[in-house]
C-alpha cells in the first residue's frame, strides 16, 4: 500500500505569528479530522522550521519539511542551509527541484542529484519535484523532459535509497497560467512516471513509490485527482496557507 501524502509548500510566505497560528491549526485539525493513514507535511521557510517542529510535537501523522538545502555539509556558502543543519533540528522532509528553484535559481539536474544524496545521507526524505513547462507540453515532449529530469536527478540511486524518495510531478504549464490540467492528464503522466520507475528499478519498487501531483490542487478538485490510480497525494501551494483548505484536501482520499 503506497503512502498517502499531502505536503504543503508555504513558499516565501507568512510572518512569525502567522506561521505559528497556521501550524497550530493544522496540527489540531489533522489530529481530529485527517485519516490516520494520510501523512500531512508542512514545508516552511527556514526561519519557521524549528518552531513548527516544536508545535507538531509527537503527532503521529504531521511532519515538517524544508523547501531546499545545499549540496555541501558546511563551509563558506553564505546564505545557504546544509542537510546536516536541517537534520540537527529533526526535520523530516526536504523539497528538492521545485519548478521555482529550477527556473529562478538555475538548479540543474546534476546539482539536484547532489542535493538528493545529501538529504538521504542525513536520514531525511527528499520530495523530488520535476515537470514540463508550457512550451514542452505544447510540443508533446513532456514525457522525454520528465524522463531526463528523473534519469539525471535521482535514477543514480540504489533501489534501497530510491525507495525513500517521494516524487512530485509539477505540470508547470498549469500553474498560474490560466490553463488547467485535467485529472485524466494527471493520471496519464503519473502512469508514465511509474512506468519509468519500473523500467529502472522493477515493478515492485514502482508500485511502492508515492507520486504527488503538484498542479494547484485545492479542495474542489482534490478528491477527483486523488481518485486516480497513480496519484498518491498532492504537493499543495496556495491552499496550504489556509488551514481549513489544507485539511479538507487531506480528507479527499
Amino acid at each position: 500500500m503506497r503512502q498517502k501524502i499531502v505536503a504543503g509548500n508555504w513558499k516565501m510566505n507568512l510572518l512569525k505569528e502567522e506561521a505559528e497560528s497556521l501550524a497550530s491549526e493544522v496540527v489540531n485539525m489533522a489530529k481530529d479530522e485527517t485519516p490516520s493513514d494520510v501523512k500531512v507535511i508542512m514545508c516552511t521557510p527556514f526561519v519557521h522550521l524549528s518552531k513548527v517542529k516544536s508545535l507538531i510535537g509527537n503527532s503521529a501523522n504531521v511532519f515538517v519539511g524544508a523547501q531546499n538545502c545545499y549540496t555541501e555539509p558546511s563551509g563558506a556558502f553564505t546564505g545557504e542551509i546544509s542537510a546536516p543543519q536541517l537534520a540537527s533540528y529533526g526535520i523530516d522532509y526536504v523539497i528538492l527541484g521545485h519548478s521555482e528553484r529550477r527556473e529562478y535559481f538555475g538548479e540543474s539536474n546534476e546539482m539536484l542529484a547532489k542535493k538528493t544524496d545529501a538529504v538521504l545521507a542525513n536520514n531525511m526524505l527528499p520530495i523530488f519535484c520535476f515537470g514540463e513547462v508550457l512550451e514542452e507540453r505544447e510540443a508533446g515532449t513532456q514525457k522525454a523532459v520528465v524522463e531526463k529530469q528523473l534519469s539525471e536527478g535521482i535514477f543514480h540511486l540504489s533501489a534501497e535509497d530510491f525507495g525513500k524518495v517521494v516524487l512530485a510531478y509539477e505540470p508547470v504549464w498549469a500553474i498560474g497560467t490560466g490553463k488547467t490540467a485535467s485529472s485524466a492528464q494527471a493520471q496519464e503522466m503519473h502512469k508514465d512516471i511509474r512506468d519509468m520507475v519500473a523500467a529502472k528499478y522493477g515493478q515492485e519498487v514502482a508500485d511502492a513509490t508515492p507520486i504527488l501531483y503538484g498542479g494547484s490542487a485545492k479542495p474542489s478538485n482534490a478528491q477527483e485527482l486523488f481518485a486516480q490510480p497513480d496519484v498518491d497525494g498532492g504537493l499543495i501551494g496556495g491552499a496550504s496557507l489556509a488551514s481549513r483548505d489544507f485539511i479538507e484536501i487531506s480528507k479527499s482520499y
